[in-house]
Order: structure tokens, then C-alpha cells, then sequence
């Protein structure tokens, strides 16, 4: 029997039951297996993928939407990958174009690592902005003045509230998610008001701090400072640039520069929601 074309092969809609599959898929092209994150995204978002002829995956993505459900108005690309032994084949543009013209006339964006951006920017996506990687044991230095606690299911509600008009649209399947997602979940408050909130979920060795939404720099250090407390590994996030103050104090207090990456958008010349209090993503595979 001859072997199909890459070309010729279907894209599939991928599952839960595809998790092992595209973590194998991480592992291949030198990424961490990140099965808790993979989890998340397959079950909140929409993967796509293609199956090698060989076995396991060639290819694979996932798409977590935002907004309403008929008519989402936000879409966020990640995970794209390709298998090594299928690299420059094309089919990592031919798995992208389908997510473009899947979306339609819906809004996308993405954060691209600079091995990615050529292909993106070749269908479309223009650089709004830019996040940089840090990670680091966090060093603590006295107490914060803006009070931080541990959330309760009682905040949900207006944890749902403050994200909505933070991040620009609606996305509760994610936000209802992190209590069983994250191993950390802190609320801040100023006079029974929650100004802010952010995660902290387990990623291989590290713990991932995102989502960090905060009124302003001084509450999100406090965020910051107070899940470092209860934790003893290593702390990862991705902070947009534009937060430079945020940058150097989480570098003053240990966490190191890794990476930068490109935010992309196609259909929208910039992200909704107020970037000033939207310091970090729930990860940059889901913006």
C-alpha cells in the first residue's frame, strides 16, 4: 500500500481522548509534555489535528473561543505543531489556514514564538504586542500593603464580572475551570471589592501564574507575592512588555528573562478589554 500524501490526509477534530497523542506531539519537537495544560485547552477549547500515517499526530492546534457561542468574538491559537519528521512539508500553513477559514470573519489572535511569526504574518496576523517569558524562584521582601486571599466560590460571580471587563468578552469556561485547574486561586480586595485575582497551576516543574488581572501594578505584585508564599517551586509567566514596572520587580525579586513572543491578531487591529489591568494570560496558548 502506498503512503498518503500529507496533503491528502483529513483534519480531524481532536478530544480528551487525543491528550496522551498531543502530548507525545509536545515531546517530539523538544516541548515539555504539559498534559495538565493540553487538558485544559481540549476541554475548553477545540483542537485540530492530523493523524500520521505512521501513528500518533503530524499536526495538531487548538482554538479557544470567546464570547458568545454563535458568534464568538474572540478566537485564541495555540499549541501548533507539527511532528519533526513531517516538518517543511507544509502542513503546519495548511492546518493554519484551516483555523482562518474556519474562523470566518471572527476576530483571532495568537502568540508567536519567532520561528512562528513568518508563517503567521504570511496568513495575515499583525504584531500588536509583545509578552516575556520569566521564571524564577521568587524572592519575597516585606509585606505587601494590598490585602490577598485565598478565593471562595462565594467570589465567583464577581471574579466572572471584573475578567468580562477586563479581558474584553466573556470567557466563564475558562474562569469556572480554575478552581479545579489551578492549585492556587487569590482573590485581592480593597473595602470588600475584589480589584483583582489571579491562578497559579502546575506546569512540569514550575507553577504558571496566570491568569493576572489587577487594578493596577502594586495589586498585581501583591498577587504575585502572595502565591509565591504558598509555593515552593519555581514561578513561570508571561508578562506584557507594556508592564515594564510589573518586569522589573518580579526581576528584582528572582524570576529571570526566557523568552519573548509576538501577539498576533488577524480581523482586529488590537485585543478588546483594558491591556493596563490584564497583566498576564491563563497561558499563552489560550491568550
Amino acid at each position: 500500500m502506498p503512503t498518503p500524501s500529507l496533503d491528502s490526509l483529513p483534519i480531524r477534530r481532536l478530544t480528551l481522548r487525543d491528550l496522551t497523542a498531543c502530548a507525545d506531539l509536545s515531546e517530539d519537537r523538544g516541548w515539555p509534555r504539559e498534559e495538565h495544560k493540553w487538558g485544559l485547552l481540549l476541554a475548553a477549547g477545540r483542537g485540530h489535528g492530523v493523524e500520521a500515517p505512521d501513528g500518533g499526530l503530524a499536526a495538531a492546534c487548538v482554538v479557544t473561543e470567546y464570547g458568545p457561542r454563535e458568534r464568538p468574538s474572540l478566537a485564541a491559537v495555540g499549541m501548533v505543531l507539527v511532528a519533526e519528521r513531517h516538518s517543511r512539508q507544509g502542513l503546519g500553513r495548511r492546518l493554519m489556514r484551516h483555523v482562518v477559514e474556519e474562523a470566518g470573519t471572527n476576530p483571532l489572535t495568537l502568540h508567536a514564538t519567532p520561528l512562528g511569526r513568518p508563517l503567521y504574518e504570511e496568513l495575515g496576523f499583525k504584531v500588536t504586542g509583545q509578552a516575556e517569558m520569566v521564571r524564577g524562584h521568587f524572592v519575597p521582601s516585606g509585606r505587601p500593603d494590598i490585602l490577598t486571599r485565598t478565593a471562595t466560590a462565594d467570589d465567583l460571580p464577581a471574579i466572572l464580572r471584573l475578567d468580562e471587563e477586563v479581558f474584553g468578552t466573556d470567557r466563564t469556561h475558562i474562569v469556572t475551570r480554575l478552581p479545579a485547574f489551578a492549585d492556587q486561586l487569590r482573590v485581592a480586595e480593597e473595602d470588600g471589592r475584589i480589584i483583582g485575582y489571579a491562578a497559579a497551576w502546575p506546569n512540569m516543574d514550575t507553577h504558571v501564574v496566570g491568569p493576572l488581572i489587577a487594578r493596577d501594578t502594586a495589586t498585581a505584585q501583591a498577587l504575585i507575592a502572595s502565591l509565591a508564599a504558598h509555593t515552593n517551586r519555581p514561578l513561570r509567566t508571561d508578562i506584557d512588555v507594556r508592564h515594564h514596572e510589573l518586569l522589573d520587580w518580579v526581576k528584582e525579586h528572582g524570576l529571570a528573562p526566557v523568552a519573548f513572543n509576538a501577539v498576533m491578531t488577524h480581523g482586529i487591529t488590537d485585543l478588546p478589554g483594558d491591556w493596563s489591568r490584564r497583566f498576564a494570560p491563563v497561558t499563552v496558548a489560550a491568550a
